[in-house]
């Protein structure tokens, strides 16, 4: 293979036989086309684009490269995936999977860690002490054979060409491109073997796609993909203008979403949008009606079922739930911290989810680079959401971070991120549409 000649043709918006694109990938694997030639390839695509025969065979092909898991023998339920795009206090993972695994659905997810401003679901999940967010690949099949879910980041073995590819694109500008996008979620996403897969794609001020069109469009070419594989699928197109929930950060993210799960929290945006993505992953998983699907998450939410799974799940990775609530209500109490004050009577007309987004990194909650620490108590805690009326001098919100220096720079910017109004505003729908 003259690799030059499909840089060639791939600059001119030729389309490559799958035969060609797996040639390719599995050459650069092995590590006998340069990282130059590569960077040459991603940037014709970013520019020409791809067509959906070509989306699949990368995607294939970079799933390939490595360990694709086999669940039979291994769970006797139907498997089942729910992947976001990621967003401002998106801790949907800490709930729907247990809840998907409680209705009957085995859910083995490959989670990530964080790299920009804030956390990712292994760092959320590792603020709990001794939880291991890194199975192994026979250890991970243990957890999910036992409690019917594991959250555990993904193993060398699984699409290292993805791991090659997306590293150089975050050097190279080559990121934003929807089939490359496309290629690095489902090549994962489809290794793990799960037989369901239904994505949250979020669009607004904190998510990586910012327009509606622009989300919808990820969105089916994501479905498309997962459909083109073998697999079910279907989206929802969910809004990021605001945080997800009231908290921002890692442990507090955590203590969240325990909280959704004992039904004894006021983030019912969060409540409500893990039901609507369980409800698809049980309807497809298992061949029911939505709203009966929707009814039975509820159930399972409402009974402790979904709780007492992620419980079994914590422990199963070693994590001690009590050990974490104490060390959370312990820093509550005595860490250092700052209140956020309202500077004017009004209506919370919009919270800036970037905004509070970079507040959490200031304080510690997010990293720059791949070798950065993180502060697991870091983060922003709201004590209002958009719709709430609030009085002049009212807290709004609390800051904290083992670092008090940190403190009055992320207050400033929640304040600047929290926009009052003189008039309530109108409702907006979370969900934007279903894509299937």
């Amino acid at each position: 293979m003259i690799v030059k000649l499909l840089l060639d043709r791939k600059r001119a918006g030729e389309e490559l036989s799958p035969k060609e694109i797996r040639k390719l990938v599995r050459a650069y694997t092995r590590g006998e086309v340069p990282d130059y030639q590569m960077a040459a390839f991603a940037m014709a695509v970013c520019c020409r684009g791809m067509s959906p025969a070509e989306t699949l065979a990368l995607t294939e092909s970079m799933r390939d490269s490595g360990t694709c898991l086999d669940w039979t023998g291994i769970v006797s339920v139907p498997t089942a995936d729910k992947h976001s795009t990621g967003g401002v206090g998106d801790k949907l993972s800490l709930v729907v999977q247990p809840l998907a695994a409680a209705c009957g659905l085995a859910v083995p997810s490959l989670t990530g860690r964080g790299l920009g401003l804030t956390g990712g679901t292994a760092d959320k999940m590792e603020s709990i002490p001794g939880y291991v967010a890194g199975l192994s690949l026979a250890d991970y099949r243990k957890v999910v054979a036992d409690c019917g879910c594991s959250l555990t980041v993904q193993t060398a073995e699984i699409a290292p060409a993805d791991r090659k590819l997306y590293a150089l694109r975050d050097v190279t500008g080559t990121v934003p491109s929807i089939p490359l996008i496309v290629a690095s979620i489902l090549s994962k996403k489809l290794a793990e073997g799960a037989g369901t897969l239904v994505f949250d794609v979020k669009c607004g001020a904190g998510a990586f796609m910012k327009t509606r069109s622009e989300a919808a469009g990820l969105a089916r070419a994501l479905v498309a993909g997962a459909q083109g594989a073998g697999r079910q699928a279907c989206a929802l197109v969910t809004s990021m203008d605001e945080p997800l929930g009231f908290a921002v950060g890692n442990a507090n993210e955590v203590q969240e979403a325990l909280d959704v799960l004992r039904g004894a929290s006021r983030a019912h945006d969060v409540a409500d949008l893990s039901v609507e993505l369980a409800a698809r992953m049980v309807a497809l998983g298992l061949g029911l009606p939505v709203e009966a699907a929707r009814a039975r998450c509820r159930e399972r939410l409402a009974d402790g079922s979904a709780l007492r799974r992620f419980a079994r799940m914590v422990a199963l990775h070693g994590g001690r739930l009590d050990a974490f609530e104490a060390a959370v209500a312990d820093f509550r109490r005595n860490g250092p911290a700052r209140e956020v004050r309202a500077g004017r009577a009004g209506w919370v007309a919009r919270i800036d989810a970037n905004g509070v987004a970079e507040a959490a990194f200031a304080l510690g909650a997010g990293r720059a680079k791949a070798s950065d620490a993180i502060d697991p108590m870091a983060g922003v805690d709201l004590a209002v959401t958009r719709g709430d009326r609030v009085e002049a001098g009212a807290v709004i919100a609390r800051v904290a971070a083992a670092d008090a220096a940190r403190l009055e720079a992320a207050a400033e910017r929640v304040r600047a991120a929290v926009e009052l109004a003189d008039e309530r505003p109108a409702p907006r729908p979370a969900v934007f549409e279903e894509v299937r």
